[in-house]
């Protein structure tokens, strides 16, 4: 027969031993991330960089952009193991209402009030923001905002954000090669807010 201060002596010795299982399972590794998928940068990444490069594209110095449909597009760039990447560089590039770039290879006719290219270093927290407009088709592509990653002089990641639901996606050769899984990481549903639009767009890199 068993004595109570025998019972005591497990129950204590195993209460003792809790901590340490629980600091191992805190202790294992978190699951790597998939990372956002690369897609080409295209013909009209920005020859010079605009004088005014900051994270709001509807103004472009003291012009007011007043076309297409106002949307925020916003989101945090992690790590393969969910770490905030602080101070990495969110640029993004887009065309305007009418399907122009401030490109010299795309005939330079894009509205002038249009900002077209952004620029954010991200805080701590690897959070960032643009205000632009809901991206439109044009000629030969769906609509797609470009969207480059850096940190300090290394490129993290260039890819294209699209638009979820819009119907021309099906018809765009770039959108069409990727699976299920990178169409997931790359389309953005843009739902209507009390100030315009607004995309969620998570980003994770290999550092």
């Amino acid at each position: 027969m068993v004595s109570h201060a025998s019972n005591r002596r497990q129950v204590a010795a195993a209460l003792v031993a809790l901590p340490f299982c629980w600091t191992g399972a805190r202790a294992q590794p978190a699951p790597a991330r998939r990372a956002t998928p690369a897609q080409t940068e295209g013909p009209f990444y920005p020859v010079q960089l605009p004088a005014d490069a900051d994270a709001d594209l509807l103004r472009n110095g003291n012009a007011q952009y007043r076309q297409g449909q106002p949307a925020w597009v916003e989101g945090q760039v992690t790590d393969l193991q969910g770490k905030p990447v602080g101070g990495s560089v969110v640029e993004i590039w887009q065309c305007d209402h009418a399907g122009h770039y401030h490109h010299p290879g795309d005939g330079g006719n894009a509205d002038p009030d249009f900002q077209g290219f952004g620029r954010v270093t991200v805080g701590a927290d690897g959070r960032y923001r643009f205000r632009t407009i809901r991206p439109v088709a044009y000629s030969g592509r769906t609509p797609h905002i470009h969207v480059k990653v850096k940190q300090g002089r290394r490129e993290l990641l260039t890819t294209q954000l699209y638009v979820e639901g819009d119907p021309h996606n099906e018809r765009d050769f770039l959108w069409r090669r990727l699976d299920a899984a990178d169409r997931a990481a790359l389309t953005a549903a843009f739902r209507p807010g009390p100030d315009g639009m607004l995309a969620q767009f998570p980003i994770v890199v290999a550092t």
